[in-house]
């Protein structure tokens, strides 16, 4: 029997495999699109028992061919990218594919855990898993929005395990191939570390400069979440943050700080680093108005309802990690 991880070269993906080996599970079919191929790199230190693309391990599936042989999917493969404007390919990419491999867990009765999103709730200013609060800003909100209302459907009668996720702004390792769609965290490193500088948006829609909020979570507590959920076999759609909105001016203090730790130099303030010209103010992106959400915080309750105990990590100490495994 075989667990698998789509996404797997991915950056959530990735972090999963790695998850599962160090729970002492090595038999783990890898699956993904390395179209770009750099994204390999991701599993050098992992150990799986296959590799396949993502269309011949869809094809597996619905040809009956991996039946009785799976013992969980963790599905978090899919077109990231917010600005993607090519809705056909996002709602093939991101909601026929996970149909498929639902229907196969439903039919199996398979552990099915996967990736939603944050972005289902658009706009507004609360972030609970509830019908009334979605309202998706763009195509690929729309395709992780139109798949939780299929698995809200089938949860009714379910008689397997089906836990969907609802990522709210992850960081930390194995996300450099990700480019422009990587963390915010990850290229204040790299400004830093290049200028000396790290540069936020300026005040938009009543927010100051560097002021909009979001619910940074950090990778190792979402690999934690899932593993916790595989054990448990809990169904439900849950948001996945830190219940705690922080500024982007705190997680670019926190990015700078880490960098300064390791030079043996002491924290700032942000006011100290705006003072200076370490954090600098770039205008809002036209291309950003109205499709931008400038505040997310999760709303934990559903999460600890189903039995999650653990704290979450905040912007000062996972952003502390993730600059030291940045600079190795």
């Amino acid at each position: 029997m075989h667990y698998v991880v789509t996404g797997a070269c991915g950056f959530i993906g990735a972090n999963l495999v790695k998850g599962l080996n160090e729970r002492g599970i090595s038999d783990i079919i890898a699956v993904d699109n390395l179209t770009k191929a750099d994204k390999f790199r991701n599993l050098t230190d992992c150990d799986i028992a296959d590799y396949l693309d993502k269309n011949e391990f869809l094809t597996l599936v619905e040809s009956g061919q991996l039946d009785g042989g799976i013992e969980a999917i963790l599905h978090e493969g899919a077109c990231s990218d917010t600005m993607e404007t090519d809705g056909r390919y996002m709602m093939a990419n991101n909601y026929r594919y996970s149909l498929a491999l639902l229907d196969f867990c439903q039919e199996q009765e398979v552990p099915l855990l996967y990736a939603s999103s944050a972005s289902v709730y658009g706009g507004g200013d609360v972030f609970r898993e509830e019908r009334e609060y979605e309202a998706p800003l763009n195509v690929y909100g729309y395709s992780k929005f139109l798949f939780d209302q299929i698995v809200r459907h089938r949860l009714a009668s379910a008689d397997f395990q089906v836990a969907g996720f609802r990522y709210f702004n992850v960081y930390g390792p194995r996300e450099q191939h990700k480019g422009r769609m990587a963390s915010v965290a990850f290229h204040h490193f790299n400004q830093y570390r290049a200028s000396g500088k790290v540069r936020l948006f300026e005040g938009h829609g009543g927010y100051a400069n560097g002021e909009q909020r979001r619910d940074f979570v950090y990778v190792g507590d979402v690999v934690r979440v899932n593993m916790d959920f595989l054990e448990s076999r809990v169904s439900g759609i849950y948001n996945l943050g830190t219940g705690h909105a922080q500024s982007f001016n705190e997680l670019a203090a926190a990015t700078v700080n880490a960098c300064r730790a390791m030079d043996g130099k002491p924290p700032q303030s942000v006011a100290e680093l705006v003072a200076q010209g370490i954090i600098d103010y770039i205008p809002f992106p036209d291309a950003l108005k109205g499709k931008y959400q400038s505040f997310t915080e999760a709303d934990l309750s559903q999460l600890r309802n189903a039995g999650y105990r653990h704290e979450f990590s905040s912007v000062e100490k996972g952003v502390a990690d993730y600059v030291k495994w940045l600079a190795r």
